[in-house]
Parts: structure tokens; sequence; C-alpha cells
């Protein structure tokens, strides 16, 4: 495997994505200009020459992939792989599949992020394969942060100077994300990015300075978002 196709790109997509309020489809299967919201991430992904394979963890009822016929995109292939009740047992088995590939680092990527920019992505590709604890893309919070109870009313501001909204990628070797996840249990409720689980260890993954428009699809009305986004670029 040469240097240029040394990283594997890992995809959690077993996700239904209930706060989209779309039930009867997925968000990552919505449609985006004529195509579904999943391929805009993965051609994200192919546009680095040094993403190998990309491994995308699906639910086991997943009735949609398969409707997409996608063994590859751009020349990258396509592989599947069963994901877990969690986003960490999804990403677990990919980034195994992976190691098992011989593939010295992962690129994780969120399955509702269709914008990813070729820089973004080129960018977190060189941090975390120089980092010795990998690096994610992300953005500094410039809203005043309040902190709330229970009934929703604000008791203070939280100072913002040293906050970051995660993003992804995130980029590891495959050799720590993977003694990550398996030392911490992909049943952690803490392990929402893989960042943590790598920080769990004592680690600190070097932060990128991502962009706004990288969003996630999670709320209804994201998916306008991202088409115009997407409009944008053509």
């Amino acid at each position: 495997m040469s240097h240029r196709a040394s990283i594997a790109a890992v995809v959690p997509a077993a996700g239904v994505g209930s706060r989209m309020q779309s039930a009867a489809v997925p968000k990552q299967y919505l449609p985006l200009h004529g195509v579904t919201v999943l391929e805009h991430s993965l051609r994200a992904l192919s546009r680095d020459p040094r993403i190998g394979e990309m491994f995308v963890a699906l639910a086991a009822h997943d009735s949609w992939f398969t409707e997409l016929q996608l063994s590859a995109i751009q020349g990258v292939p396509i592989t599947v792989v069963q994901g877990g009740a969690s986003r960490a047992a999804s990403v677990l088995a990919g980034v195994q599949r992976a190691a098992e590939r011989g593939f010295q680092w992962v690129a994780v990527h969120d399955a509702a992020r269709p914008c990813l920019s070729e820089c973004e992505l080129n960018a977190v590709l060189d941090a975390g394969i120089t980092h010795p604890a990998g690096a994610l893309l992300g953005l500094p919070c410039s809203d005043t942060m309040k902190r709330v109870d229970q009934q929703l009313c604000a008791l203070r501001n939280v100072d913002r100077q040293q906050l970051w909204h995660a993003l992804t990628p995130q980029v590891f070797s495959t050799e720590l994300l993977l003694r990550a996840l398996l030392q911490q249990g992909v049943d952690d409720p803490t392990l929402t990015d893989e960042a943590a689980a790598v920080q769990a260890l004592g680690l600190h993954p070097q932060m990128v300075p991502g962009q706004r428009s990288n969003l996630k699809i999670t709320q209804p009305g994201d998916d306008i978002i991202a088409a115009a986004l997407l409009a944008a670029r053509v």
C-alpha cells in the first residue's frame, strides 16, 4: 500500500437520525441535488488521494444502501461493515476492518456531513498523520454560552475562550484509535466522538480550524442549508 493511499475513511452510518423527524428515511439517505447525503459525504472524502478505501458501517436492517449500488466513488472502493448499537461500536467495526487491511491511519467522518471542503480534509489529514495524538476539525465557539437548569432557565454565562465545537473528520493512527475504543468500551455514553476515546488515554489531539459550512444534518431545516451550500460550490 502506497503512502498516498494509506488512510482509510470510516463512516458510521447506522443511526436513524431521530432528531430530523424523518422516520421514513434516515437522514443520511435524504436527497440533496439528486443524490443522498451519504453519497455527498463519501464524495468529499474521496477527493484526497491519500484515502485508499472507505468503510461504511450500516445497521443490520439497512435496506437503503443496497439500492444505491455503490462499490466505489471516484475510484475509491467502498466496503460495508455491520455497525453497532452506538456510534462508537460502529466506528470500532470500521477501524477493525481498516486494521485488517493494513491501513496505518483512519479518518472518521459523520455520514451526515455532506459539505466537507477539500481544503478542510487536506488540513486535518496533514495534522492527523503527523501529530502523535491525532487531529480533528473544529470551530471556536462564537456565540455567548449559557449554562441552564433542568427547566431551561439560564443560570450563568460560560467562558467561551477555550471552547470549540468538534467537527469531523477526526484522524488518528489506526492502532491508537483501536486501542482507545477497546479500552474505553463502546457503550460509554461520553464517547460522542473519537477524540473523546483518545483523550481518555491522557492524550491531546490537535484541533484544526474548520469551516462553518461543514455542518452536520441534525435538525429539520439543516438539509435545506446543506443543499444551498452545495449548490453554491457548483
